[in-house]
């Protein structure tokens, strides 16, 4: 029986959500965060009023675009909070498909659990701020407890899959000393990408006066590698 798998939005083609492949993107609706600069905001704040798109509409769709797009990326919202998410990357999985997971780092339980069944095949983690208590509860609009989020940190170390680490630069809420910080908990020979927000969406409306960061300004505080680097031996 498929039932509500909290699919919320889906993408068929995204050049952009997993570097250097064509992907596909699902958007699972709910977030544990509040982050003031998030622009799926409708997704965090009221999923319930959004819609769900059927699990079997999807796979249909991904079938016919079998050969043309190169993987899913799952998404959200904070796809670590869906009480169906293994069953979902399973059936993605099933169908073929290689699969990236999008995730905030606040449950290293679930990642780890996904990565053990060889669920997914790439990870993408948001890190907000620095790792330090009040700079990341006002990247995230409520208190983050950061053992959490090392945990994360340590299970992509360790994975031994592709993986970047990401950082949504704000003017006014980060600064350059800060994202030193930030990149300082950043495992070594990991890739990392530092990119602009976009003030047209956010969820604080007040940050939709701010003006978005300039590529140079983003290259001077080391903007990053924009590519997930491909593993060293085959995956499946």
């Amino acid at each position: 029986m498929d039932g509500d798998f909290g699919i919320k939005g889906f993408l068929e083609t995204s050049f952009l959500d997993w570097p250097g492949r064509l992907a596909a993107v699902v958007f699972l609706g709910g977030c544990n965060f509040r982050c003031p600069f998030c622009h799926n905001a409708e997704l965090v704040l009221e999923p319930h009023l959004i819609p769900s798109v059927p699990l079997p509409a999807v796979l249909g769709r991904l079938r016919s675009l079998r050969g043309w797009v190169d993987g899913i990326v799952v998404s959200g919202g904070e796809p670590t909070l869906s009480p169906r998410l293994m069953e979902l990357l399973g059936r993605l999985r099933a169908e073929g498909f290689q699969v990236k997971l999008d995730t905030n780092g606040s449950r290293p339980e679930v990642l780890a659990q996904a990565i053990g069944r060889s669920l997914v095949q790439a990870v993408e983690m948001d890190l907000k701020a620095p790792l330090e208590p009040a700079a990341y509860a006002a990247l995230t609009g409520r208190p983050v407890r950061l053992e959490l989020i090392r945990a994360s940190i340590e299970v992509i170390r360790f994975s031994g899959l592709p993986h970047r680490f990401r950082t949504t630069y704000v003017p006014g809420l980060l600064d350059p000393a800060a994202v030193g910080r930030l990149r300082e908990s950043v495992p070594a020979g990991s890739p990392f990408l530092l990119q602009g927000f976009d003030p047209r969406r956010v969820l604080d409306p007040a940050l939709k006066s701010v003006a978005a960061p300039l590529p140079e300004e983003l290259e001077r505080l080391g903007g990053g590698r924009e590519a997930l680097p491909e593993p060293t031996a085959a995956f499946c």
